[in-house]
């Protein structure tokens, strides 16, 4: 498996270096706001240790992933009054992954309303208050 690139944009984040919108963050894991939203509300959970995608994380990582990923779900589905939530996690390029370093998104759904398209850049005005309305929602 190829190595961790420790120069990719979520470890930048962690790091400090790119400004992001965060909506919680405990010792292990880090939630912020997708700035190229597909949902109102769209988030990325990610571990706070280095690793690039499901193949490679290890028990523990998934773990703390997963238990942010459920806290957080819960309060976006919450906070946007959504019919479901969906979650996304993709592994190597093959798989969609664009970003090296282990990632879940968490996505907040009404009935009847697609996804919009990848790739557009969202208002950050607008993330912003997304990402308050959610960390409100956790408490």
């Amino acid at each position: 498996m190829t190595a961790y690139d420790d120069q990719n944009i979520f470890a930048k984040i962690l790091r400090g270096e790119i400004p992001s919108f965060k909506v919680y963050e405990d010792d292990e894991t880090l939630c912020f706001m997708d700035i190229m939203p597909r949902t109102d509300g769209h988030c990325l959970v990610i571990p706070k240790t280095a690793c690039r995608n499901i193949l490679d994380a290890t028990p523990a990582q998934l773990a703390a992933c997963m238990a942010t990923v459920s806290k957080v779900a819960n309060a976006a589905k919450t906070a946007f009054d959504a019919d479901g939530i969906t979650l996304q996690q993709f592994s190597e390029a093959a798989g969609g992954q664009e970003v090296f370093h282990l990632h879940f998104h968490i996505h907040p759904r009404h009935e009847g309303l697609p996804m919009r398209p990848p790739g557009t850049m969202g208002d950050m005005d607008v993330i912003k208050g997304h990402a308050e309305k959610i960390a409100a929602a956790i408490g």
